[in-house]
């Protein structure tokens, strides 16, 4: 990985930079690997690539103009030709710097598991800290309707007057992918009471974007409800685990063979608190392998240390961001309170869209940056970029 590095940094800037945009790679149907990339170039000539929305990357000018090349099949000649008479590098030069970095991103492409956002050295900075022209990731809320055995209370039915309709919901999509967001996810409340999330997920699915879903899985174990969700191209899951519920638990048995990302949110609790090894275990015997924790008192902090220790141990990975009921109360917050600088991608690296277009920094701010439907786009990045630097 070093001589990719030292190979890019000796490298002139162009004289003319690429265009910025997203740019869009989907794997033909008899790849076994089934994978998508998503490629946005900013005005800078840097960017933003995106695996199977389980891996982001930041790249240098030169690694995207590599990637741009990977995304349109280029063959390695071609590309070796373009670079040499863009930058000061033989053809020799440019064309193993090429199927270097190309094969490190089809490393990434056939690694299982990967977490949501991954920052490796093509081009180390601190996460979230870039200058960039959108979020990576749109978090939507859908409905803050829950399921009937869920407390009201973990949703805030009452911020909002009405829903948007299925139409509305395209807009926003749409809107969201012109701006260059590539990665949304669908949250709630619980958005498995749209009827509509099947129609939803398959809109995105035809633009292009990679799609989540974060749900307390109950209807997870109905096969057919399950089955239509995958074929709708749905890329990955959090299930947010009611440890006392019977058909969360056969939700991730049925869920966790499927060829899905899914990782498990697991809440301490004054009810479980004392059971969390045996869950985070059973889990294991399942076959999860992502699992994201958190805590609902400051007074379960030394078991959320333990589980973390544990998870690690039993060589979890640990999913740190990716939406789920807001909490101050999780590891990475644990390890990183005596930082100086703790890494926040709220308001900059995802957005949160309530269930009537307007948006916050994240789930439970106070500041509403604006509505979806009704206001600019570039008036909202503004909002949102003022408020996450305040």
């Amino acid at each position: 990985m070093t001589a990719i590095l030292d190979s890019l940094q000796r490298l002139f800037i162009p004289t003319q930079k690429f265009p910025a945009g997203v740019y869009s790679y989907m794997s033909p149907q008899d790849d076994p690997r089934n994978y998508r990339l998503h490629l946005r170039i900013e005005e800078s000539g840097d960017a933003v690539l995106i695996i199977n929305a389980s891996t982001i990357l930041h790249l240098n000018q030169t690694a995207a103009e590599y990637a741009y090349y990977l995304i349109q099949s280029t063959p390695s000649d071609e590309v070796a030709r373009k670079i040499s008479a863009r930058y000061r590098v033989s053809p020799e030069e440019a064309r193993k710097d090429y199927l270097q970095l190309t094969s490190r991103i089809q490393t990434l492409i056939e690694t299982p598991d990967l977490d949501p956002v991954t920052f490796l050295d093509f081009d180390r900075k601190i996460p979230f800290s870039g200058q960039i022209t959108a979020p990576y990731r749109l978090d939507c809320a859908l409905t803050y309707q829950v399921m009937q055995e869920t407390p009201d209370e973990v949703a805030p039915i009452d911020e909002v007057e009405r829903e948007l309709s299925t139409q509305e919901w395209t807009q926003i999509m749409d809107k969201a992918w012109k701006a260059g967001i590539p990665h949304i996810i669908f949250t709630g409340g619980e958005p498995t009471l749209r009827d509509d999330l099947p129609e939803l997920l398959e809109f995105a699915e035809k633009l292009g974007m990679v799609t989540g879903l974060l749900t307390d899985g109950i209807r997870f174990s109905d096969d057919p409800y399950r089955e239509k969700l995958l074929n709708t191209g749905l890329d990955h899951v959090m299930i947010v685990l009611n440890t006392e519920s019977e058909k969360a638990w056969e939700a991730i048995k049925e869920s966790i063979v499927e060829d899905l990302f899914i990782a498990i949110h697991l809440t301490i609790t004054e009810v479980n608190h004392k059971r969390i090894s045996e869950i985070i275990n059973h889990l294991v015997e399942l076959g999860v392998h992502e699992i994201s924790i958190s805590a609902s008192d400051t007074k379960f902090n030394k078991n959320l240390e333990n589980a973390r220790n544990l998870i690690a141990e039993l060589g979890l990975n640990l999913v740190w961001n990716l939406p789920v009921p807001y909490s101050v109360q999780h590891p990475v917050a644990l390890e990183m309170e005596n930082l100086e600088f703790i890494p926040d991608g709220a308001g900059r690296a995802w957005l949160y869209v309530e269930p009537d277009g307007d948006i916050r920094k994240m789930q439970g701010a106070e500041t509403v940056l604006g509505n979806f439907l009704k206001d600019d786009w570039k008036s909202i990045w503004q909002n949102a970029l003022s408020v996450s630097s305040e």
